[in-house]
């Protein structure tokens, strides 16, 4: 495309409105990774799983969705994402009705994996989206921010929601709110979303669908797997050790197939861009600190400091209404600065926040946990929503159904490391702990309880007469406390480890995205495009122009005759 054709195709009021029509999506895929927090007690009661279902009730959703997101974010290229988000809509309340209504455990098991499917279309369709909708860099950027303070809104307020329609609701109440919203999204978004099919991609590849969802699973299962053993669980180290070597294994047969595939589900090629490969590594990175953080926060809120379960929830949404704001001033920043300079100032922030920790004891009042959690959260948010911004603007526009999967990807990957690295390290400090300094008339068979969780702990503490009970649940805490401090350093150190990684490898990144590998681009009421005349305006989101990082509007079909690089006026005698 010659400069000439270099215009930018800026959003309307129909496509802001069409962002928040994807936000609804977003908002319960993300909730329903933590929905189920304050549902567990009614559930026992009501239909009494084992202690491996109500393992499986729990975990079988976010691992179903991390196997399908980059078949499902390819597929969505190739069937068209606007289709896939319906249909994925569709099957998420439909889902959402067979689980609140579950007669058994196997059912509602079985409910929550149709959900991590459905939520697998989702998610990378509403990101891919924003990518066909929004061709200003501008506008663009700030739509991501929006996208990204709503993905951390969502996980927050799970918990918060769940607690309040279990006040007044049956356990089922918390997948039924998911109704009514994916509802309006099957009738809003054939009006406010604009289709898109890319066109040249070749059909897709099943076979490489399964060694993607093989890759995936026993990586993410073995991980989380070392992250409860390493947290005092029963269990043998060998399974998920063999069971994330499987996964590499597979995952290594799967990136050959995508080399030598003519129609590969995710372009390998998108990794030699240092832009797309570093922002997918930082987005691990963020993710690894966000999450691997979240369930210290936790137990420091309820176990330490005594909040009840609602209360706890209450007070952590608190960062998130400051953290809210992050995002779009992060796309912002990266606008007016070096985008790689920015995301080294956000991991910058976050590892003081993470020093911070090491400030936090038994006796510290509410106000620095939350303001320590406001630094780091709001540092990785300023990350999280930049790498994004850069990765979708380098990938060609009909592979960002694909290039959104994989950030997707990426972000379930950094969280389970992050609960397993984190999460070991404060358990092993804790137990070290609690072991050197357990009084020495505490019996042997309560000191095992008490070495296991801090839950456990303070059962045992209140079992115990007077003194020594104070004296367990003191040193419970401060054993906790230590084992928080050793996880927020070694934090601090992988983010400063990650600023340096983002300043120097992202320093300088352009949003050009990488040509098509066929010159071919999909047009925006998705019919199929073949190669274009080199003489004609750019279709919909296809080649990279120098001044739009890659997109321009459908020219001829509005009437419009470019007059510079960035705007363009009526041209004269066409209707």
């Amino acid at each position: 495309m010659t400069s000439e054709y270099a215009v930018h195709a800026r959003a309307g009021r129909k496509e802001w409105t069409g962002l928040a029509v994807l936000l609804l999506p977003l908002l319960f895929v993300s909730m329903d990774v933590s929905v189920l927090y304050f549902a567990v007690p009614y559930l026992s009661i009501e239909l009494e799983p084992t202690s491996t279902q109500q393992l499986w009730i729990f975990d079988v959703y976010g691992f179903v969705l991390a196997g399908l997101l980059i078949p499902m974010g390819a597929l969505g290229d190739r069937i068209g994402r606007r289709k896939l988000l319906l249909i994925g809509a569709f099957a998420f309340g439909a889902a959402s009705l067979l689980a609140a209504y579950a007669p058994n455990a196997e059912m509602l098991i079985a409910a929550r994996a149709v959900l991590g499917i459905a939520g697998a279309t989702l998610m990378p369709s509403t990101l891919a989206l924003i990518r066909n909708m929004f061709h200003d860099d501008r506008q663009r950027g700030t739509a991501i921010g929006i996208w990204t303070g709503a993905t951390s809104a969502g996980i927050a307020l799970g918990p918060v929601l769940s607690g309040l329609l279990l006040e007044h609701f049956w356990w089922g109440s918390v997948f039924l709110i998911n109704l009514p919203f994916m509802i309006l999204l099957l009738v809003l978004a054939p009006l406010l979303v604009p289709e898109f099919r890319a066109g040249g991609l070749g059909r897709f590849d099943w076979l490489s669908g399964l060694l993607s969802l093989a890759a995936v699973l026993p990586v993410i299962w073995g991980v989380k797997e070392l992250a409860q053993i390493g947290a005092g669980a029963s269990g043998s180290l060998w399974e998920p050790i063999v069971a994330i070597l499987v996964g590499l294994v597979v995952g290594v047969v799967f990136l050959r197939r995508q080399v030598r595939h003519p129609s590969p589900i995710v372009d390998v090629a998108l990794f030699r861009r240092r832009a797309f490969g570093g922002a997918a590594a930082l987005n691990v990175v963020a993710m690894f600190g966000v999450v691997g953080f979240a369930l210290f926060a936790t137990q420091y809120l309820q176990s330490v400091l005594g909040l009840s379960p609602l209360r706890a929830a209450l007070w952590s949404v608190a960062p998130s209404l400051v953290i809210g704001g992050v995002a779009p001033l992060a796309t912002a920043l990266g606008r007016r600065f070096d985008r790689g300079l920015v995301m080294a100032g956000g991991f910058t922030v976050a590892a003081v926040g993470f020093l911070l920790v090491t400030r936090v004891t038994p006796d510290t009042g509410l106000w620095l946990v939350l303001l320590v959690a406001t630094l780091y959260a709001g540092g990785l948010v300023t990350v999280m929503a930049l790498v994004t911004e850069v990765a979708l603007g380098v990938a060609p526009p009909e592979r960002a159904g694909s290039a959104s999967a994989i950030l997707e990807s990426a972000t379930e990957l950094g969280g389970a490391l992050g609960m397993a690295l984190l999460g070991s390290l404060g358990s092993a400090i804790y137990r070290s702990s609690v072991t050197s300094g357990a009084p020495s008339e505490l019996p042997s068979s309560a000191l095992d309880v008490v070495r296991e969780t801090l839950g456990g702990a303070r059962a045992v503490a209140s079992s115990l007469p007077g003194e020594l009970g104070d004296a367990v649940l003191r040193l419970a805490r401060e054993s906790f406390t230590d084992g928080m401090h050793a996880a927020g350093i070694a934090a601090a150190v992988v983010m400063l480890g990650a600023a340096v990684v983002a300043a120097t490898a992202l320093r300088g990144s352009h949003l050009t995205p990488a040509a098509p590998r066929d010159g071919s681009a999909a047009p925006r009421d998705g019919g199929k495009a073949g190669p274009r005349d080199s003489r004609e305006p750019a279709p919909f989101g296809a080649d990279a122009g120098p001044h739009d990082g890659g997109e321009t509007g459908p020219l001829r079909a509005r009437g419009l005759t470019p007059s510079s690089p960035t705007e363009a006026e009526p041209a004269r005698g066409r209707p």
